[in-house]
């Protein structure tokens, strides 16, 4: 077995996302690596270049953020 490509289109969700919390989703990479890909995790920075587990074990390819977002920072996140 190999590993899955990255998910692809992580895309922002406008009708869930307001100034307290992001909504996105996107779509599985071209190659499952042989495997059907079976759950997600989702990392995150808040402009201090130090990525952090929000969740792993996501099953959907939906999320909604779970806490609070600072005004005036600028999150990223990866699947």
């Amino acid at each position: 077995m190999l590993v899955p490509d990255a998910p692809v289109t992580l895309t922002n969700d406008p009708l869930v996302t307001s100034s307290f919390m992001i909504g996105f989703n996107w779509q599985d990479g071209v190659s499952d690596g042989g495997s059907p890909v079976i759950d997600y995790r989702i990392t995150y920075d808040q402009s201090i270049g130090n990525f952090v587990t929000l969740i792993e074990g996501l099953n959907d390819q939906v999320y909604v953020t779970d806490f609070e977002l600072l005004s005036g920072r600028v999150y990223q996140f990866k699947v």
